[in-house]
Order: structure tokens, then C-alpha cells, then sequence
């Protein structure tokens, strides 16, 4: 099972069935994703929670760096795919994982930094004002991390985020321990009779609520180097609450192909800190890609990376339109095209391995994550 021949299959183990030429509709296709399964964990030392949090990540490998590099072995890809957990009193395990093919089916498909410039021309950004806005979906799936970086709401208690967020690549950043999560609010109090001001020319004041984080799993392909390079791939980490949101969230999905994008086109809000206290929402073109990363220019800021990047589309067994996030903004790039000098925000794709291990990690049973 070491080989290179499964390896492929399990970087591709996906059934990719796109509408046809004639369907007007941009819809979702169905994968048949692999099956990630602990296998042992181990107690760890506590963390020294030492690290200076980064509200972003700068990788001089861009898009030609990444699709030159040799594919990893199956056991590689095992350990980048194991994960650390961290507790909310300060308890550290890591849990080393089995991958396996229920399917036999499979699709093949598949510079140096500088100081961060992550406003290309125009600042295309929207800021988003009212609470009939900031408390309705999907806007209101958008949180945001008491070490300044965003997530998404993916659960009834699960929030999806950048793995850089709460470590820095060789130790957890400082608050990790303690960390919370915000939710926009009025300022006003539950039944207290407020203007309305909707159509007012200011802005209702909003506040954030915060909940603590019960634990935290990031994977072992982000603790293995300092954050950069093909490390990068594996920017993500999931955070469960101590208690539910009771907020509508969205739902992960496995990252189409940039060319079965809608218009190529993807979407995300955070909170830039920029802008503070705002939440902010933009949309841009894919550039480029490689199977675990989307390279666009959507105007950014550091605050803005965990955002979920989302798309919609349509959804055939349900017969509606569906928003899904397909991937998690990570930060900025600044790389070689053809000898040509280029800034490029990443965000991290969701992968039929990806999408199989974040679906564990919320739900707890893999029968629950076959469909991608």
C-alpha cells in the first residue's frame, strides 16, 4: 500500500461527475472521498504556548514550485495527515491516523518574499454594515479569533480556521490555551426597544460575544516545518466549542477544479484589521491552482486569514442552490511566473483527504463522510 500507484489514488480517490456542456447550472459533483481512521494516541508534553500569533503566512513556493515537487510517499502522507489535539486546560495528544479505499473508482485531476501587498489596484473589498446583514447567513457564519484571525461556523459547535491562527508552525501561539471565539451581536440588550435604523445613514453598533474553545486539532503536515513551502498545504485547523452557536453554519465540500468554478469565481469575509470591528467581504477570479491550493488575488488583509472560502452552486439531490466552503484562506505570496515577479493570496484547498479528515474530526464516524 506504499506505493506510488496508491499513493495517487489516494491524492485522486474522487468521482468527479460535472454536469454536462448543455446544463446551465454550476453543480456540485459527487466524490467518493477515502476513509481516515485514528489508529493510537499519545499523551504530549504540554505546550510552552510561547509563540507571537501571525495574522498571516508568507511562502516563496508558488504555483510552479508546488506542482514540480515529487509526490509524497504513502507513509508521508499518513503522518502529514495525523494531528495534534489541544485542550482547553492545556493537555496535548497526538493521534497518528490509517487512510483506506472503500472505492475502486478514481479521477485524475489534479520567488522570494517581500513585505506583504495584499491590495491589488483598486481595493474591491465591501464592507459589511446592519444586522440585518451581519446576522443572516452567510454572513453570519463568519467569526473571529481571540488571536485576531477569522473562521467559519461548519458545525453546530466546530469552527474552521487557519492552522497558523493558534501555531506557528514549531509552537502554539500565546492565548492558544484560552482561546475564544466571537460572534457579532447588537449592542443593544435582548427586548429592549431600539430605533430602527436599518436605513439610517450610521451604522448599528455591534459587539462580539465570545465562547471558549474546548479543543483544537491541527494536523501534523503544519507542525512539521515553520509554516512555509509545502507546508502551506496543510493550513487548516478545526475548533470545537464548549458549547453550540445556535447559528446556521456552512457546510464543507471538496474543492471542484478552478475551471468548474462558478465564473472561476470565489468568495470569503472576514475581519481584516484594517478595518477594525468590520466584517469584511469580497470576491475574486482564480488565478491558478495546484491540488491543494487556489491562487487568486482577492484583496486582503492579515485578520482576514482562516476565512472559509465558499462558492455556490447547485445541489442535484436536493434540488437547490448550496453554498459549500471549499477551502480556508491562508495569507500571502509573493512568487515567479515565467521570470516574472508576482503577489498571489493562497488559500488552502479542501481535498478528498482533507474533506475526510475535517468531516472526523466534527462528526466522529466515517460513515458520515463518504460524500464529498
Amino acid at each position: 500500500m506504499a506505493g506510488l500507484s496508491t499513493l495517487i489514488l489516494l491524492l485522486c480517490a474522487a468521482k468527479d461527475v460535472m454536469p454536462s456542456s448543455s446544463h446551465w447550472k454550476p453543480t456540485w459533483p459527487s466524490y467518493r472521498v477515502p476513509v481516515i481512521l485514528p489508529q493510537s494516541t499519545l499523551n504530549l508534553d504540554k505546550p510552552q504556548f510561547d509563540a507571537e500569533a501571525r495574522l498571516e503566512v508568507v511562502s516563496p513556493c508558488g504555483p510552479a514550485c508546488h506542482k514540480s515537487s515529487p509526490l509524497p510517499t504513502y507513509e508521508e502522507v499518513k503522518h502529514y495527515l495525523s494531528y495534534e489535539t489541544l485542550y482547553a486546560n492545556g493537555s496535548l495528544t497526538e493521534t497518528e491516523v490509517g487512510i483506506y479505499i472503500l472505492s475502486n473508482s478514481a479521477d485524475g485531476s489534479q520567488g522570494k518574499s517581500r513585505t506583504k501587498r495584499q491590495i491589488y489596484g483598486y481595493d474591491s473589498r465591501f464592507s459589511i454594515f446592519g444586522k440585518d446583514f451581519l446576522l443572516n447567513y452567510p454572513f453570519s457564519t463568519s467569526v473571529k479569533l481571540s488571536t485576531g484571525c477569522t473562521g467559519t461556523l461548519v458545525a453546530e459547535k466546530h469552527v474552521l480556521t487557519a492552522a497558523h491562527c493558534i501555531h506557528d508552525g514549531k509552537s502554539y501561539v500565546k492565548g492558544a490555551q484560552k482561546l475564544r471565539v466571537g460572534f457579532l451581536k447588537p449592542k443593544h440588550k435582548d427586548g429592549s426597544k431600539v430605533a430602527n435604523i436599518t436605513n439610517s445613514a450610521m451604522p448599528e453598533k455591534m459587539k462580539f460575544q465570545w465562547i471558549r474553545v474546548k479543543r483544537t486539532h491541527v494536523p501534523k503536515g503544519w507542525i512539521k516545518g515553520n509554516a512555509n513551502d509545502i507546508g502551506m498545504d496543510y493550513d487548516y485547523a478545526l475548533l470545537e466549542l464548549k458549547k453550540p452557536h445556535k447559528r446556521k453554519f456552512m457546510k464543507i465540500g471538496v474543492s471542484p477544479p478552478a475551471r468548474h468554478l462558478p465564473g472561476g469565481r470565489i468568495h470569503f469575509s472576514g475581519y481584516d484589521n484594517d478595518r477594525p470591528g468590520n466584517l469584511v467581504y469580497r470576491f475574486c477570479d482564480v488565478k491558478d491552482e495546484t491540488y491543494d491550493l487556489l491562487y487568486q488575488q482577492c484583496d486582503a488583509q492579515p485578520g482576514a486569514s482562516g476565512s472559509g472560502v465558499y462558492v455556490r452552486m447547485w445541489k442535484r439531490q436536493n434540488h437547490k442552490w448550496e453554498r459549500k466552503i471549499i477551502g480556508i484562506f491562508s495569507g500571502h505570496q509573493w512568487v515567479d511566473m515565467n521570470g516574472t515577479p508576482q503577489d498571489f493570496n493562497v488559500a488552502v484547498r479542501i481535498t478528498p483527504l482533507k474533506y475526510a479528515q475535517i468531516c472526523y474530526w466534527i462528526k466522529g464516524n466515517y460513515l458520515d463522510c463518504r460524500e464529498g
